[in-house]
């Protein structure tokens, strides 16, 4: 299925090395999906998909809990920082925040897109 960033309310990319040493972007997004539930995506060279194409296991994380998704969104977002450093390409990203989310969700609640 193809993605709609629009729902997504926060992401993060981090470049890497591929098993082939070729580079590689890793996307982790928290989107809102609906029943309220809250969603952790990681995908490697998602713009590379034919359409964007999120599939079901690019999911890391599905729950009710924001503090959940944002602990899920921050592992995946350590763990790929941990080895792209590992593969000499060391980058400040910072880590996905509570605030980041709440804005987004105060429109969503009223109807409108998030971003």
């Amino acid at each position: 299925m193809p993605h709609n960033a629009s729902q997504w309310f926060a992401q993060r990319s981090v470049q890497g090395v591929g098993e082939d040493g070729a580079a590689e972007r890793v996307t982790i997004w928290i989107e809102r999906k609906p029943g309220a539930v809250w969603a952790v995506g990681r995908a490697v060279d998602l713009a590379q998909r034919t359409n964007g194409a999120i599939r079901d296991d690019d999911y890391v994380f599905e729950g009710f809990e924001m503090g959940d998704a944002l602990d899920a969104a921050n592992d995946a977002l350590a763990s790929d920082l941990e080895v792209s450093r590992g593969d000499g390409r060391a980058q400040d990203i910072q880590p996905f925040a509570e605030p980041e989310l709440l804005q987004p969700l105060e429109r969503w609640f009223f109807g409108h897109a998030p971003g």
